[in-house]
């Protein structure tokens, strides 16, 4: 069942990458999210009424369409305040990473005619 949720709902089958690191990353994020989702599902259950049932896969999908709001409640929760949205998107366009080129360069580079010598 695990791995059905975490094929179905984390597309672990879908990682288009090779960077050891980014596997790593994602392996550990798609791991830690129905550990969490189980604590929170217990949670709900004790809380609900008693005839009512929580299938697994629905419960996955909730949980994963409320994760950003989860998350947000848990950062006030234990008092956590990201930087204000304003200075991070300005701060992060400036941001250019020498290695990393723009999209638009990338296309306007593949879409040039080569030259055959």
């Amino acid at each position: 069942m695990l791995f059905r949720e975490l094929k179905t709902q984390y597309e672990l089958d879908e990682f288009d990458t090779s960077d050891e690191h980014v596997v790593k990353i994602l392996l550990y994020a798609a791991l830690l999210s129905p550990l969490v989702s189980r604590d929170l599902l217990d949670l709900v259950t004790e809380q609900a009424d008693d005839e009512l049932v929580f299938p697994t896969e629905r419960w996955a999908a909730t949980f994963r369409s409320h994760a950003q709001l989860i998350l947000h409640e848990l950062g006030e929760y234990l008092g956590y305040s990201p930087p204000p949205l304003l200075e991070r998107l300005i701060e992060d366009a400036q941001k250019i990473h020498k290695q990393r080129p723009i999209l638009q360069e990338t296309l306007a580079t593949a879409t040039q005619p080569r030259c055959e010598a």
